[in-house]
């Protein structure tokens, strides 16, 4: 009996960070599936990406990065009026500025989206997947 398992991996630090950027390079990303939520501090990320922890590798996925203790939240090189516009998403990197971190979220096209937090939160959820 093959069993398909929904991945959820949480993150605490660079590491944690580095593995969900591994997960989602590649990943496509809509402009309408980008949500900050600027009162609970959450940036949501829909994600339809490889699922490369797999064993077999071409298995398509639908999955949530969700970011929290967001402070701030800046864009560069993105149309956010263009709502149907697919990105792809390259990596996820990280800087130490004082106290605080910047979360850079690197995408195609040299388009970028920069987190401001204190602490670093992240979530990796799969929704669900085709087979």
């Amino acid at each position: 009996m093959n069993k398909n398992y929904l991945t959820k991996i949480i993150a605490r630090d660079n590491e944690g960070l580095q593995m969900i950027s591994a997960c989602c390079s590649s990943a496509k990303v809509k402009i309408s599936g980008i949500k900050y939520l600027p009162k609970n501090k959450i940036l949501l990320l829909n994600l339809e990406r490889f699922k490369k922890e797999a064993k077999i590798k071409n298995i398509k996925v639908n999955s949530i990065c969700k970011f929290e203790f967001i402070d701030k939240v800046r864009s560069k090189n993105i149309n956010q009026n263009s709502s149907n516009l697919v990105l792809t998403l390259i990596g996820i990197d990280i800087i130490k500025k004082n106290e605080n971190f910047e979360i850079n979220l690197i995408f195609s096209d040299n388009a970028y989206i920069i987190l401001s937090t204190e602490i670093i939160e992240a979530t990796l959820e799969d929704q669900n997947q085709d087979i």
